[in-house]
């Protein structure tokens, strides 16, 4: 999946590179590149994420020894 960003984000370089305006280059690197891609690797990083676990006993439990 990185090869496919590097390669999308060469691609919109030089689309942003060739602009008539560096306004126009800007908002194309931003509205075709960074954009798009990071909601793209952001959704396909959610699998990759671990998974929240319950809490046990242990994690839950006061650390302090009770009063008595």
């Amino acid at each position: 999946m990185w090869i496919v960003a590097i390669g999308w984000m060469y691609v919109v370089t030089l689309m942003a590179a060739t602009e008539p305006s560096v306004v126009g280059g800007i908002l194309t690197f931003f509205g075709y590149g960074v954009l798009p891609l990071s909601l793209v690797l952001y959704l396909g990083g959610v699998r990759l994420r671990p998974r929240s676990k319950p809490p046990s006993d242990a994690a839950g439990a006061d650390p302090r020894p009770p009063e008595g």
